[in-house]
């Protein structure tokens, strides 16, 4: 059985909150985005509106950059 020391870990747990928030980013955008260019095709005054709606499911690769960098300077230790 494999023993991780503490850096590798954290270096693990930094590397899953990215890929956990880069996922969930693109599966919401993907389904944002299908909806909003249906909008878009009937409705083409209401794109700024559905451009904000893409630009919100970023702050989900954001929070998990923060994340990711809180561990990652946490490593030498409590």
């Amino acid at each position: 059985m494999v023993v991780l020391e503490t850096q590798g870990a954290m270096a693990i747990a930094a590397g899953i909150a990215i890929f956990g928030g880069a996922l969930g980013t693109a599966w919401a955008q993907s389904a944002i985005g299908s909806s909003a260019m249906g909008v878009i095709a009937e409705k083409p005054e209401q794109a700024t509106k559905l451009i904000i709606w893409l630009a919100i499911p970023e702050t989900i690769v954001i929070f998990g950059f923060v994340v990711a960098l809180l561990l990652a300077l946490n490593t030498g230790g409590a």
